[in-house]
């Protein structure tokens, strides 16, 4: 019997952007240990599970630009990052908050070129955490439109972008789009045309 193998994803983003509580969510359960106070956790931690019917690796990364890290440290865990997902992952997913696009965002997105290069983002995709604050009847898509920055950068991820909530989305119970199931399942849709397209 062939055994599909794991889909590799990388997490990527500032500390306290909810990149493990990101992971859980797409889990569908607490895998991840979130760290809401210690930004001083250096360690990439990857996990395995099914997902929509699919094997999927997520591999956590440390924060970036985290105060109380050493580049050298980060550097490093980058390194085996890469290493732990041999041969290389199939999607990145940078982690923005819905916030307003600042300066300090824009050097979280300068770290990712220094260790991965620009091209990471022909397979990345931009994931926004903190659904709640996305004004209500507004898609991420617009939100991402009314500034330069994000819209920019979304361009660079060939329009991949999508919205989660680790808190109050939990149950669907919104409309469709402010669903994590709804966007746990566009997210898989666009992994694979990002496989597809390799």
């Amino acid at each position: 019997m062939n055994v599909p193998k794991p889909l590799r994803v990388v997490l990527l983003g500032k500390a306290g952007n909810g990149k493990s509580s990101l992971a859980n969510t797409i889990f569908g359960n607490t895998v991840f240990k979130v760290s809401t106070f210690d930004s001083s956790f250096c360690v990439s931690e990857s996990q395995t599970r099914q997902v929509n019917g699919k094997s999927l690796t997520l591999i956590d990364t440390p924060g970036l630009l985290a105060p109380d890290i050493s580049e050298e440290d980060i550097k490093r865990e980058m390194v085996r990052c890469i290493t732990e997902c041999s041969p290389g992952p199939h999607a990145v997913l940078i982690v923005l908050k819905v916030e307003k696009f600042t300066e300090h965002e824009q050097a979280v997105i300068s770290q990712i070129y220094q260790h991965f290069s620009e091209e990471v983002l022909t397979h990345a995709v931009v994931v926004f955490t903190h659904g709640d604050q996305l004004p209500e009847g507004m898609t991420i898509q617009e939100y991402v439109n009314q500034s330069e920055g994000l819209s920019d950068l979304v361009q660079k991820c060939g329009g991949r972008c999508h919205v989660f909530d680790n808190r109050y989305w939990k149950n669907g119970e919104q409309d469709d789009y402010r669903s994590n199931k709804f966007q746990v399942t566009q997210l898989l849709n666009n992994i694979d045309d990002i496989l597809q397209a390799k």
